[in-house]
C-alpha cells in the first residue's frame, strides 16, 4: 500500500511540476490582437524556469527560454500592415491566438472623459452605432487597479474586442471617434487601448522615476513605501462614535410602515417640487441626506404592459427609482446619466407612480437642470418636467470625533502607473491619446510641470523618445460668467496650452464642446475627430494638414490697441456663425479687464476698449465657461484660449 501511495505522490508532483511549467501569457497578447506595424514587435510571457519556448507567426519560427525567474521574450521583425493572422506557442503546453492584426496601436489614458464610452452617447449619436462595422477596429479596455507599493507584471483581465453595432457601446467614445477617423483616412488597423480612470489626477499615472524630480511628489512616493505608514493610512476607518445608541439616523421612507416607494403608501405632508431643480433653490437649506421624490402620472391604454425608457436625466448624487413600486435604476455618484429599462408588464393604463429616492452628502443636492426627464414607449413620449412631490427621510449628521479615511490608492502618485501603465509598456504602440485635467484644476499651475514629466516618463519608459502625445484641452464648464474673472479652468488649459513647447506633441481644443453642467459632456466626436486631425500631423507626418485652431504668436501694443497675431490660421480667421467677436478682454498697467472690441484683420485681431488708453494685456475666453467664445479658423476648428498677462 505505502508503494502505491508513493507511486501516486510522485504523480501528483509531476503533474504539479508541468502546471507550473505552462506557458502563460499577458493580457494583451490574446486573441484579436492589433500588433504594431514597421517596428519589431515583443512577444513575452511567463513559464517553468529556462523552459524552452516556441512562437511560430507568418510562417516563421521563433525560439526562446525563459529566464531564471520564469519570464521569456523575443523580438518578431518589424512587419507592415495587414491580417488576419494567428500565432502559435508551444512549450509544455500549446497556445493558439487568432484573429491578429498588425496595423497602428493608440494608448489612450486619463480620467473619465476618456472612459466614457458609446453607449453613454447612444442618444446623441445613435447612427453612429447602428452603422457601427469596422471589423479591423479593436478595442482593449483596462479594468480599474491601483497599487502604489510596486509595479505589476500584468494587467487586469481583458480581452479586444471589434467594432460592431453590439461591442463598440463599450468602446470609449473619445477614441471610438478618434480611430474611426483615422481608419477611413489612411485605411490600415487601429487598435486602441484604453487605460482611463475617472476622478484621477495625472500625477497617479506617472513613474516614481518619472516623478523624481518634483520633489512634493518624490517626498509622497517615499512616505507611501513607508510599510508602517501605509498600513496605517490604509485601513478602513471606523468611526470613535460607532455603536454608540443614537448616533444612526435611519430613512423613515424606508422604517414606516410601508416604505415609500410602495404604490399604496399614501403620502401625507408633502411638500411641492420644480423638477428639474435643486433643493436647495426650493425651500431645503443646507440638507445632506435623502429627499424622495413622487410623481403620479396617467398613461394611455395603449402604452399598458409594454417596455419603456425612463430618462431622469442627472441626479446629485446617488438615486434610486422606482416605477410602480418595483425598482428600476439606481446609480451612486451622480455623473452618470439616468436611462433607466422599464420592463414589459410593469406600466398600465391610467395611474402610475414614480418615486426617486436621492442621496446627497455634499453640495446641493437633486436634479441637472438641462438634461432630459421623460418617458418614452416607441413613439409615445412623456415629459416629466414640471411639479413633482417630496419629503425628507433622513438628515446626515455633521462634525464628528474624526474624519473618514480619504486614502486612494488610484489617487496617490504611481498608483495607476504601477497597475495599469507599467503592465503595457513592452507592447510597441503607434502613440498615446491622453484626455485629463478635471482633477488637477484646483492647482493648475502646477500641471504646466506635471504634463512634459508624464509625456517624458511615457516616452523614456517606451524607448520612443519622439512618441507622438495627443491630448485634449479641457472644455467648457459650470455657470457662465457675464464680466471678465478669474478661473481655474482657464488656467489648468494655459499649462495645457504651454506644453505644446514640448517636440511632437498636439492639443485638440474643445472649449465649444462641454456644457455648463455637465464635466461629462456628450460631444466627443469632435474632440475624438480633432484628435485624430493632430494625429495626422504628429504621427503620420502630413505637414499640410490644419490640425489645430488659431494659437496666439505674438501680442503688440499699437497705441490704444493690442495686435494679435496667430499660426493655425488655416484658410484664415473668422468669427463662428458671423457677427462680431466675443471673449475678448482688456486691460492696463492696473490688470482690471474689461470688454473689448476685437476686430479680424487679416490673419490678425485687433483689440481695444475706447475707456484703456494705455492698454498691456489681453485675454481671450478666459473664464470656466466663456459662453460665445467664437474665434475660429475657416475649417471650423477653434482658438484656444489665452492671456498675455503672464503671472
Amino acid at each position: 500500500m505505502r508503494q502505491y501511495y508513493k507511486v501516486f505522490l510522485a504523480l501528483l508532483l509531476l503533474c504539479h511540476a508541468q502546471l507550473k511549467a505552462q506557458v502563460r501569457l499577458p493580457q494583451l497578447i490574446s486573441d484579436g490582437m492589433v500588433l504594431q506595424r514597421d517596428q519589431k514587435i515583443n512577444i513575452w510571457g511567463w513559464a517553468a524556469p529556462h523552459e524552452k519556448v516556441s512562437i511560430k507567426f507568418n510562417k516563421k519560427i521563433y525560439k526562446t527560454s525563459a529566464s531564471a525567474v520564469g519570464k521569456w521574450t523575443t523580438t518578431l521583425p518589424a512587419l507592415k500592415a495587414g491580417g488576419p493572422y494567428d500565432m502559435q506557442i508551444d512549450a509544455t503546453n500549446h497556445i493558439l491566438i487568432k484573429n491578429i492584426l498588425l496595423g497602428d496601436v493608440w494608448f489612450c489614458a486619463g480620467q473619465s472623459n476618456m472612459v466614457i464610452n458609446m453607449e453613454r452617447v447612444n442618444e446623441k449619436y445613435p447612427d453612429d452605432i447602428v452603422n457601427a462595422d469596422y471589423p479591423l477596429l479593436r478595442n482593449f479596455f483596462i479594468p480599474t487597479a491601483s497599487d502604489v507599493q510596486r509595479t505589476h507584471d500584468d494587467l487586469p483581465p481583458g480581452k479586444w474586442v471589434t467594432a460592431n453595432s453590439k461591442d463598440v457601446l463599450s468602446f470609449g467614445a473619445v477614441s471610438y471617434f478618434f480611430a474611426r477617423h483615422l481608419f477611413n483616412k489612411y485605411h490600415v488597423p487601429i487598435g486602441i487601448i484604453n487605460s482611463s480612470v475617472g476622478g484621477t489626477p495625472i500625477q497617479a499615472w506617472i513613474s516614481e522615476n518619472g516623478l523624481k524630480s518634483l520633489d512634493l511628489y518624490a517626498k509622497r512616493i517615499a512616505e507611501l513605501k513607508d510599510t508602517a505608514y501605509y498600513n496605517r493610512i490604509s485601513r478602513p476607518y471606523v468611526s470613535a462614535d460607532a455603536g454608540k445608541p443614537g448616533n444612526k439616523q435611519t430613512d423613515k421612507g424606508l422604517t414606516g410602515a410601508k416604505p415609500w416607494f410602495d404604490t399604496t403608501f399614501v403620502p401625507q405632508g408633502w411638500h411641492n417640487f420644480w423638477l428639474p431643480g435643486y433643493w436647495a433653490d426650493q425651500g431645503v437649506k443646507g440638507l445632506n441626506g435623502i429627499v424622495w421624490f413622487r410623481k403620479e402620472i396617467n398613461l394611455p391604454a395603449a402604452i399598458a404592459g409594454k417596455a419603456a425608457k425612463l430618462f431622469m436625466g442627472r441626479i446629485v448624487d446617488a438615486d434610486h427609482t422606482y416605477v410602480n413600486g418595483k425598482l428600476v435604476g439606481n446609480i451612486t455618484y451622480q455623473y452618470p446619466p439616468r436611462r433607466y429599462e422599464i420592463p414589459a408588464g410593469l406600466l398600465k393604463a391610467g395611474k402610475n407612480i414614480i418615486v426617486v429616492r436621492v442621496t446627497s452628502t455634499f453640495g446641493k443636492g437633486g436634479f441637472v437642470p438641462d438634461k432630459p426627464y421623460y418617458l418614452t414607449a416607441g413613439d409615445f413620449k412623456l415629459d416629466l418636467r414640471g411639479d413633482w412631490q417630496y419629503q425628507v427621510g433622513q438628515v446626515f449628521e455633521t462634525g464628528g470625533t474624526g474624519l473618514p479615511n480619504s486614502f486612494s490608492a488610484q489617487s496617490e502618485p504611481t498608483g495607476l502607473y504601477n497597475t495599469m501603465v507599467a503592465p503595457a509598456v513592452p507592447y510597441k504602440i503607434k502613440g498615446v491619446l491622453w484626455y485629463q485635467g478635471e482633477a488637477n484644476s484646483g492647482k493648475p499651475s502646477e500641471y504646466a510641470a506635471l504634463l512634459p514629466a508624464l509625456i517624458a516618463d511615457w516616452r523614456t519608459v517606451w524607448n520612443q523618445p519622439n512618441l507622438p502625445f495627443i491630448y485634449a484641452q479641457l472644455p467648457n464648464f459650470m455657470e457662465v460668467q457675464y464680466s471678465p474673472s478669474q478661473s481655474q479652468w482657464a488656467e489648468l488649459r494655459e499649462s495645457q496650452l504651454k506644453t505644446l513647447s514640448v517636440p511632437n506633441t498636439a492639443m485638440a481644443v474643445a472649449i465649444d464642446a462641454g456644457e455648463w453642467n455637465d464635466i461629462h459632456p456628450l460631444n466627443k466626436k469632435d474632440v475624438g475627430e480633432r484628435m485624430a486631425l493632430a494625429a495626422q500631423r504628429v504621427a503620420y507626418g502630413n505637414k499640410n494638414v490644419v490640425a489645430s485652431g488659431p494659437l496666439l504668436q505674438s501680442a503688440t501694443v499699437q497705441g490704444k490697441q493690442i495686435v494679435l497675431s496667430f499660426t493655425e490660421t488655416g484658410g484664415g480667421l473668422v468669427a463662428k456663425g458671423g457677427g462680431e467677436l466675443q471673449q475678448f478682454a482688456i486691460a492696463g498697467a492696473d490688470k482690471k479687464f474689461v470688454w473689448a472690441k476685437a476686430e479680424i484683420e487679416g490673419n490678425k485681431v485687433i483689440v481695444y476698449n475706447e475707456e484703456i488708453n494705455q492698454p498691456l494685456y489681453v485675454r481671450y475666453a478666459w473664464a470656466d465657461n466663456p459662453e460665445g467664445a467664437n474665434l475660429y479658423n475657416k475649417e471650423g476648428l477653434p482658438a484656444s484660449p489665452f492671456r498675455t498677462d503672464k503671472p
